[in-house]
C-alpha cells in the first residue's frame, strides 16, 4: 500500500493594499473626528446652575469641560500624537503605541462619563461668588456636551483597536527617520505612493474619498 503523499497547505494571502489603505483611511478620519469632537466638548459648558449670594438674591454659574476635568483634552492631544507615532515606528514600537491611542480613547469615556454629572466645579464657583469656604448651588443642571465627549472618546478608542488590528500592515513614513549614515539610493522622480499616511491626509484635504469611493 502506498504511502499517503501529504499536500502543502495553501499559503495565507497577504493583507490586501487596497485593505491597508482603507484601514489606514478609516484610522484617521476616527482619529480626526474623535479629538475634534473632545476638544470642542471641552470648551462648552458641561453644568450650570445658581449660587445665593444674598438674601433672595443669586447668581448664575456655569462649568466648561476645562472646568469639570482637563483630563480628556489632554488624552485627546496624547491620542493624536500616538496616531503620528504609528506611522514613525515599526514592529514592537507600533503595537505599544497603538495600545496608547486606544488607552487615550478609553480613558476620555471614563472621565468624561465620571464628569458628566459633576458639581464640583460649579460649587467652588459659587464659593468664590459668595466668599465662602463651601457654598451651596441651587438649579443645577447639566448638557449634553459631555457625551460628545464621551462619542470623541469612543472613536478614538476604535482607531486604536484598528491600529492594533491591521497596524502591521500600514506604511512607515518616509525614509528620512531612517538611521543616519545608512546608503541613500539615487533620488528619481516617480509619482507619489497613495498609500502613505501623508498623501492620505492631502487626499482628505481635497475633499477625496482616500478608501476609494467618491469624493465630495
Amino acid at each position: 500500500m502506498s504511502a499517503a503523499v501529504p499536500h502543502p497547505r495553501p499559503a495565507a494571502a497577504p493583507h490586501s493594499a487596497g485593505g491597508a489603505r482603507r484601514s489606514v483611511a478609516v484610522a484617521l478620519l476616527l482619529s480626526a473626528a474623535g479629538a475634534a469632537l473632545v476638544l470642542l466638548a471641552g470648551g462648552r459648558t458641561w453644568s450650570e446652575g445658581t449660587a445665593p449670594v444674598a438674601e433672595g438674591s443669586s447668581v448664575p454659574e456655569h462649568a466648561s469641560g476645562q472646568d469639570v476635568t482637563a483630563l480628556p483634552g489632554a488624552l485627546a492631544i496624547v491620542a493624536l500624537a500616538a496616531l503620528v507615532a504609528v506611522f514613525a515606528v515599526r514592529g514592537a514600537g507600533r503595537t505599544l503605541v497603538s495600545v496608547l491611542l486606544a488607552l487615550s480613547g478609553a480613558g476620555i469615556v471614563v472621565a468624561a462619563l465620571t464628569g458628566a454629572d459633576d458639581t464640583a466645579a460649579l460649587e467652588e464657583k459659587a464659593a468664590k461668588v459668595s466668599g465662602l469656604t463651601r457654598a451651596s448651588i441651587e438649579n443645577v443642571g447639566h448638557t449634553a456636551w459631555p457625551w460628545v465627549a464621551v462619542a470623541g472618546g469612543v472613536l478614538l478608542l476604535l482607531a486604536g483597536l484598528l491600529a492594533l488590528r491591521y497596524g502591521r500592515h500600514w506604511p512607515a513614513m518616509s525614509g528620512r527617520y531612517e538611521r543616519e549614515g545608512a546608503p541613500r539610493p539615487r533620488r528619481t522622480r516617480t509619482a507619489p505612493d497613495p498609500d502613505r499616511p501623508e498623501e492620505l491626509w492631502k487626499a482628505l484635504d481635497r475633499g477625496e474619498d482616500p478608501t476609494g469611493g467618491t469624493g465630495r
